[in-house]
């Protein structure tokens, strides 16, 4: 018993050997991480090396983003678990986190009062939810950030695996399960801000959130945080329990037929990748400065699908491009193209799938291979 994390961690190895994507990605996420504090901090602001703080702040909202298609990347590519509602867990790890954001204002605040955030005062509220206590704690809202997604993805998925829902009905299910959260969120009684959420953050820590060591703290623990959840999945997925989810995807059937709990393995890797997509989330809002609930919204979960599908299904890696490529694309046409835009991401998402059905890094697989296979007879 005692080598089998041995033997684990030499498959790991061994799989970060033979995945030249991810040590590409990783030396690239390394090198970033490197550069962004020095050229924002060090190089003055009329150099053509400054990078602006917008820019930072891009870069760790596009991180984020990556992680959460990671989590999508590992259910469905390696499970073939296709969630259309993972925007529901990364949304309800930034509410915890806004909530922390929010306790953290105080007398600040437009009302001055100590104790409940200015959208409470504007709707006469006279006392704080029993919900709300413990958030002006950081260690509880951490502890939240990873409890909420975790128990909503328990339950659900012993609810939906136990009953061997699968495919297109699991994923309408999850979709459903967003847009009722967007609903109940949507609600000013709700006690989560209503239609407008949570915003005007002040500090984190004690640190004001303005400042440009706290931005680049948050940016580099984001950096950190995508590189631990890339070599998390890859520990998983080339474990024995990832060989097994592996199999669940290609031969659900089978895989239970010769003794496995297929729901029990379903079930676990759903949670940690609905964890997993909460931390994105917490990640995301001090960056951004709000969270509000269109970010339930089921297009946003099919979105996240989208990246998926357009950077490489079942590569990990793969995803991570499709997060940054979509996301940069949407910058870019929204200021190129304020008026077309919409039909410049919808061409995209059409004609990259059509054209490249393994995706971006899967094109890119198959021209190395070819070139590697024409090497020797040129030789």
């Amino acid at each position: 018993m005692g080598a089998t994390p041995r033997r684990e961690a030499g498959g790991l190895r061994a799989a970060l050997h033979a995945d030249r994507g991810g040590r590409i990605f990783l030396a690239l996420l390394a090198a970033v991480a490197v550069l962004a504090p020095l050229l924002n901090l060090l190089v003055p602001a009329s150099s053509a090396l400054h990078l602006s703080s917008y820019t930072v702040t891009l870069l760790g909202k596009y991180m984020t983003y990556a992680m959460l298609a990671i989590a999508v990347d590992l259910i469905w590519g390696y499970c073939g678990i296709l969630s259309l509602g993972h925007g529901a867990f990364f949304a309800l790890g930034g509410y915890a986190m806004g909530m922390y954001l929010m306790r953290q204002i105080g007398t600040r605040g437009v009302y001055g009062d100590p104790v409940l955030p200015d959208f409470m005062v504007f709707l006469n509220w006279k006392e704080l939810p029993w919900f709300w206590h413990g958030f002006d704690v950081f260690a509880f809202a951490a502890l939240m950030v990873v409890l909420a997604p975790g128990l909503l993805a328990l339950v659900f998925g012993f609810l939906a695996f136990r009953s061997r829902v699968s495919g297109v009905y699991l994923s309408i299910i999850t979709q459903a399960l967003t847009y009722a959260l967007m609903l109940a969120f949507f609600r000013n009684d709700m006690g989560f801000g209503g239609n407008n959420g949570f915003t005007d953050f002040k500090d984190l820590l004690g640190f004001s959130l303005q400042a440009p060591g706290t931005r680049m703290t948050l940016f580099l623990g984001t950096a950190l945080a995508l590189g631990g959840s890339y070599l998390l999945c890859r520990y998983v997925v080339s474990s024995r329990a990832g060989r097994v989810i592996q199999a669940v995807r290609d031969a659900e059937s089978r895989a239970r037929f010769i003794g496995y709990r297929v729901e029990s393995y379903k079930l676990w890797v759903f949670v940690f990748s609905a964890v997993l997509a909460g931390i994105a989330g917490a990640l995301y809002v001090p960056q951004i400065g709000i969270i509000n609930p269109s970010e339930f919204s089921p297009a946003n979960s099919i979105e996240i699908v989208i990246w998926v599908a357009i950077g490489g299904r079942g590569t990990l890696y793969g995803a991570v491009v499709g997060a940054l490529l979509v996301n940069y694309a949407k910058t870019y046409f929204t200021a190129a193209l304020p008026s077309m835009w919409l039909y410049a991401l919808g061409a995209l998402f059409v004609l990259v799938p059509l054209l490249l059905p393994q995706g971006v890094v899967g094109a890119l697989g198959q021209l190395r291979r070819r070139a590697d296979a024409r090497r020797p007879a040129a030789a």
